[in-house]
């Protein structure tokens, strides 16, 4: 069973899943974080620098960890759609999915014909182990496959009811932080009137029996977001991670030093 198939299965049977976000297109840093226990990565082509090459490489770090390999595509693209599933994902994400149009065709960029409009090189690419196993791939890729559409767009919130209910399409993830911006209140994903929108989206979701994923916000932890029935939380950066780390570090070693130490240093100007 591939790394798709695992995580759709843990999904299936009630159990929630918690991952990391790939910016830093490190090998040895994704592969620090699979190490880690994350049951999924997500490779962020849509901010991230990354190409599809480097994220090949983050998938090959990360390969063998049972931490499913996903991706966020840049746009809800047909060919970009391809081209991540050509690499072999477990599962891709489309951001700014505003109505049930542009969900099917989504969905229909991940399917083979003639369920879906997916272009048909399986006898050559990294999916199918380069064509050892095209037929199997081919017969299970759609099943496999973690399709996650994101709402972050009040007309995304309009037709939540309508996107959710989309075949194929297996989960909504919120983007609270643009659906903020695009309420007028950046930087402000706690707001109330942000708040409701989320609210509607999640039942949304629920009510058409898909899978909810999201991120927590200063004012909604990911314990938080488990308790209202969310199915994956992405709660991790390996940039902030790092960044975190970092600036925790630099500040145990300014206190460790003895006052005059540090005072000779800034005189200085000399490390």
């Amino acid at each position: 069973m591939n790394e798709g198939a695992v995580l759709k299965a843990r999904l299936g049977t009630g159990r929630p899943a918690v991952g990391c976000w790939l910016h830093l297109f490190s090998p040895l840093a994704a592969e620090v974080v699979a190490q880690a226990g994350y049951d999924c990565v997500m490779i962020d082509l849509e901010h991230g620098a990354g190409s599809l090459m480097d994220a090949v490489s983050l998938m090959h770090a990360v390969q063998g960890r049972a931490c499913a390999p996903l991706m966020r595509v840049p746009a809800n693209d047909p060919v970009w759609l391809k081209r991540a599933l050509d690499t072999g994902v477990a599962g891709v994400m489309i951001p700014a999915v505003d109505d049930a149009a542009e969900a099917e065709a989504a969905v229909a960029a991940c399917r083979y014909p003639p369920q879906g409009r997916r272009g048909m090189a399986p006898t050559i690419v990294r999916a199918s182990a380069y064509g050892a196993d095209w037929r199997e791939y081919v017969e299970r890729a759609a099943k496999d496959l973690l399709v996650v559409c994101q709402i972050e767009t009040a007309e995304g919130v309009r037709n939540a009811a309508e996107i959710a209910a989309v075949e194929g399409l297996d989960m909504v993830f919120l983007g609270p932080f643009d659906l903020s911006a695009a309420l007028g209140r950046m930087g402000e994903p706690d707001h109330p009137e942000v708040r409701t929108r989320i609210d509607r989206v999640e039942q949304a979701a629920k009510a058409a029996g898909k899978r909810l994923g999201g991120i927590p916000t200063p004012g909604r932890t990911a314990e938080a977001l488990f308790s209202a029935g969310y199915d994956m939380v992405l709660a991790d950066f390996d940039v902030l991670l790092l960044r975190d780390a970092a600036r925790d570090g630099v500040a145990r070693l300014r206190a460790a030093m003895a006052p005059e130490t540090g005072a000779r240093r800034d005189e200085s100007g000399k490390g």
